[in-house]
């Protein structure tokens, strides 16, 4: 019999661990189950209203409307305005709007619509999350021709670049542990088609004259993004 007792621990060593294995996953079918239960019927915060202050920077003041959908999914909606662009950001062909009276802003439209998974199912739309979203984004404004004096002369030319953009985004979002703020972080890269109306402002010294010219553009270049949102939920 002794031969069979290294046989009757290993296969009791087998046991044990099957056992416990099937229990782990009994528990983790147990949690989905009781929050996919619950989602319904549990009153929890769906909605969430965001800001993101460090797009301000760039010139883009969008509100932000998260909707819930199920334990993992929600959606995520985004109107706002553009107007002037702070950050000089070359390889993004963005250029820092002049503060000179010959530069007027125009108020232009943005808007933003994704999907978001959640990796984990929860009562509420937090923890870390995968997202495809579409953007679309209009920059204008008009610069004021200058005549031979250097003085205005009434006419104006319109510079205005548009973006339609494809983003993927990884990130995290949580709720304060005694009240309905929140934050959202994230960073992620797209796929970014500009199509851009460029005005030029050079002074021609041998003729004493300002020259204008206006250059279009159209092209297709990748995008990287990073930042946090702050919002509240309800």
């Amino acid at each position: 019999m002794r031969p069979l007792r290294p046989l009757l621990l290993a296969a009791a060593l087998f046991l044990c661990g099957a056992a416990a294995q099937a229990q782990g996953r009994a528990k983790v079918l147990l949690y989905k189950d009781r929050i996919a239960a619950q989602w319904d019927t549990v009153k929890a915060v769906r909605n969430v209203l965001k800001v993101n202050p460090l797009l301000f920077l760039r010139g883009e003041i969008p509100l932000y409307y998260e909707r819930a959908l199920s334990s993992r999914l929600s959606a995520e909606l985004a109107v706002g305005i553009t107007y002037r662009n702070y950050l000089n950001l070359s390889f993004a062909g963005d250029d820092a709007d002049d503060f000179g009276a010959g530069t007027h802003i125009l108020a232009k439209p943005s808007f933003h619509i994704g999907a978001r998974y959640y990796l984990r199912s929860e009562l509420e739309p937090q923890g870390a999350y995968l997202q495809v979203e579409m953007a679309y984004l209009d920059y204008a404004k008009n610069i004021a021709q200058k005549d031979s004096t250097g003085q205005f002369n009434g006419k104006e030319l319109l510079d205005e670049r548009t973006y339609n953009d494809v983003r993927a985004y990884f990130g995290y979002q949580w709720f304060a542990a005694t009240s309905n703020w929140m934050f959202d972080l994230y960073c992620g890269a797209g796929f970014r088609h500009r199509d851009r109306t460029i005005v030029h402002e050079q002074l021609n010294i041998a003729e004493n004259r300002w020259d204008y010219t206006i250059e279009k553009k159209r092209d297709n270049v990748p995008a990287f993004f990073v930042g946090v949102k702050v919002g509240y939920g309800f």
